[in-house]
């Protein structure tokens, strides 16, 4: 099999403010595989928070490169993928994975979906995220994504001043009662703080919240969970396999990204771990383009939560096939990802 890589700039159509950064802008690089004349991409997006940029993915694919070229087909390279590549930056396997999953589906005939065991073409309500901003910006922007047909909206947290993300989120209710919300702070939140917070966002309705406090005391966000008043999602506090079993059945839910745990494959192993034990799963992303995204689409019926809106977020999206302008993300029945070049301007290619 051959490979090539190819990088492009994914610009945000508005900056958008977390509790710990601001992003405009991530660096996609794409790996193709190619194999009788049929082409399979996956995609791996630069992270400050993940400690990637573009020469380290570039460095990795490459490395991945040489490797899937002495396997004779993408079946092949697919069953040797390890369960567990320490050894290789989780968003450079997802990628691999992704790009040997469209080439055997595209092989096959069949959808990428249907490779991982799912019958029907999985479609779901996708949470679409409004930054740290204003109050009547975050309101008119809630106003207009639920007129478009958005039933779910993530609220970003984590302001110096917890008032302000309070204000935001009572902001958002007035101008979209109908809609489900979820809140993400980011790790902002201090211990002390966050029984007090949880407690006021309950009464405004927030459905769940995402990592409230800072990651790296597990025991600590499963304490916080037992006694919280609304569900909390574990993001930065679970990455790998091990992070969800530990766990497992003590957090109400987990929020899986293909580029933090690496893979589809991955995915679903967590998702089988976490079944039945009280903690649910949610699917969750980076910025991305639709290349990038259309994977997690392909499991989307297996969560509780879906928060597949990275592709939404760009001024321009060099790929199409997923949907979610409506406010719901479709798999497609095509064969392999299903996804394929936007018909707009492709934005130009970037040197590593």
């Amino acid at each position: 099999m051959k490979c090539t890589l190819s990088t492009v700039e994914l610009r945000l159509a508005e900056p958008l403010r977390i509790s710990r950064s601001t992003t405009t802008a991530r660096h996609a690089v794409r790996l193709s595989v190619e194999h009788q004349g049929l082409h399979g991409h996956g995609e791996a997006v630069t992270s400050v928070y993940y400690g990637l940029d573009t020469g380290a993915l570039h460095q990795w694919l490459h490395r991945s490169s040489r490797a899937l070229a002495r396997f004779p087909d993408p079946e092949t390279a697919l069953a040797a993928l390890p369960e567990d590549a320490t050894s290789t930056p989780p968003a450079v396997t997802a990628a691999v994975e992704s790009a040997l999953l469209d080439l055997a589906g595209k092989r096959a005939g069949k959808p990428v979906h249907r490779l991982l065991g799912a019958s029907t073409p999985p479609t779901a309500a996708t949470a679409r995220t409004i930054g740290i901003t204003t109050p009547s910006r975050a309101a008119s922007f809630a106003t207009r994504l639920a007129d478009r047909g958005f039933t779910v909206l993530k609220v970003k947290a984590g302001s110096a001043d917890p008032e302000d993300d309070i204000a935001r989120v009572r902001a958002v209710r007035a101008a979209a009662p109908g809609v489900r919300l979820l809140l993400d702070p980011n790790g902002g939140w201090s211990g002390s703080a966050a029984p007090r917070l949880l407690g006021r966002f309950a009464e405004l309705g927030v459905e769940a919240v995402e990592q409230p406090v800072a990651p790296g005391d597990p025991e600590g966000l499963a304490r916080l969970a037992a006694r919280s008043p609304l569900p909390v999602i574990a993001d930065e506090d679970a990455v790998s396999f091990e992070d969800a079993r530990r766990l497992a059945g003590r957090v109400h839910g987990i929020n899986v990204k293909l580029a933090k745990c690496g893979g589809p494959g991955a995915a679903l192993r967590i998702a089988a771990l976490i079944a039945g034990s009280g903690t649910d799963l949610m699917l969750g992303c980076l910025t991305a383009s639709s290349l990038g995204i259309a994977p997690a689409v392909h499991l989307a019926d297996r969560a509780r939560w879906t928060d597949l809106d990275g592709h939404l977020l760009l001024a321009h999206d060099p790929w199409t096939g997923i949907g979610g302008d409506d406010g719901t993300v479709r798999a497609s029945t095509r064969p392999g990802l299903g996804v394929h070049p936007s018909p707009a301007p492709a934005p130009a290619e970037v040197r590593p």
